[in-house]
């Protein structure tokens, strides 16, 4: 019986984590249940699951990140949104936890400082997300085993062919209207403009410590092959599955073995094709800036993190052009010195400042 603290027990992955739970009763046990705050939703789940401790982030922070350090835990499935997610991770880290990692801002704002700590402490982190579970299952679960190329697929987004006169009068729902994922909001817009490829990227890069310049990108439109790797010889292994996060959700939880899930079987009676269309950089702008930030290192990528969260959200609320995400968080970043990261007090202002001034420039465009 593997016991699991589930921090963001309410969003798309952490219900998706329960579902799993439910499946393998006999597997796992949920042992602590966090959300950021109160809905009837968190006290169904507390209800069903009966874990020894439950917090609401929002009421409650310190006994929040305390189930993150719980001696009972064998697994903290970091599922939380937003930097917020960072601090959990660390915590977890400093516990020696293994960490089931769903939240991009851990690698993406804190691999600086999450990476000594897992070094230190023992701890571990378990890729959640589709690409980095496939690239990790190719690697029969070891980050370390050197490899000649990483291939991140990318489905192009809801807008993949549109011109940029297009994409100037898109609208939320449109971003919304994901081809072959469901999945949240802010990480469905983030598709349409390639920017959560862009974090990929820079997780895969801080996973696997492949350098950038061995981490391809290319576009897979029917999402069913969730990355490759390539080896020294030029063999080349890939993940495939019709498109689903129950899979890289239970193999984090099962790993090295493999149980029955509830993912639809591929068809091989059937003809279908899979195709691959080259990235281009130049299309995608937000694509792009991710890339040279997560280059740069040090507190950029957690600026851009930050802006691009404030972007995103008022292009959510109709008070943003789509084309404007992009100008909103260059014009964060060019206004933002490098500095080393040195601590999460550090980020945490960085964080902060830099949705500031990405409020700020939003109030200028109107």
């Amino acid at each position: 019986m593997k016991n699991i603290a589930l921090i963001g027990s309410c969003g798309s992955i952490g219900r998706q984590v329960l579902k799993v739970v439910r499946a393998h009763p006999d597997k796992f046990k949920i042992v602590a249940l966090v959300s950021n705050s109160p809905s009837a939703e968190f006290t169904r789940q507390v209800e069903e699951f009966k874990p020894e401790h439950s917090a609401l982030a929002s009421e409650d922070r310190e006994g929040a990140l305390a189930a993150a350090e719980l001696d009972c835990v064998d697994l903290v499935f970091n599922a939380a949104s937003g930097f917020a997610g960072l601090e959990y991770s660390l915590c977890a880290a400093r516990a020696s936890k293994t960490v089931a990692l769903a939240n991009k801002e851990t690698l993406v704002c804190g691999s600086d400082i999450i990476a000594p700590e897992i070094s230190k402490c023992g701890g571990k982190i378990v890729p959640v997300d589709s690409e980095h579970s496939a690239i990790w299952q190719c690697l029969n679960f070891d980050c370390s085993k050197p490899v000649k190329r990483l291939i991140i697929t990318a489905s192009g987004g809801a807008f993949k062919g549109f011109t940029p006169e297009q994409l100037k009068n898109v609208t939320p729902e449109q971003a919304l209207n994901h081809p072959t994922w469901k999945m949240g909001k802010k990480i469905t817009v983030d598709s349409s403009t390639l920017m959560n490829k862009g974090y990929e990227v820079i997780e895969a890069h801080a996973l696997y410590g492949t350098p950038y310049s061995r981490i391809q990108t290319v576009i897979q439109p029917q999402s069913i092959v969730h990355s490759m790797v390539e080896f020294e010889d030029g063999a080349i292994l890939a993940q495939l599955s019709y498109p689903t996060m129950e899979l890289p959700i239970q193999i984090a939880l099962t790993y090295p073995e493999r149980y029955s899930c509830g993912v639809e079987p591929m068809d091989f009676s059937k003809a279908f094709s899979l195709g691959f269309e080259p990235l281009e950089r130049k299309r995608y702008p937000l694509f792009d800036l991710a890339l040279r930030c997560g280059e740069a290192g040090g507190t950029l990528p957690c600026v851009m993190n930050a802006a691009d969260e404030v972007a995103v959200n008022a292009f959510l609320n109709k008070k943003l052009a789509f084309t404007d995400i992009f100008r909103v968080v260059d014009g964060v970043i060019s206004v933002t010195e490098y500095e080393k990261v040195t601590s999460f007090e550090q980020l945490a202002e960085v964080d902060k400042t830099a949705r500031q001034l990405a409020d700020k420039i939003i109030k200028s465009l109107k």
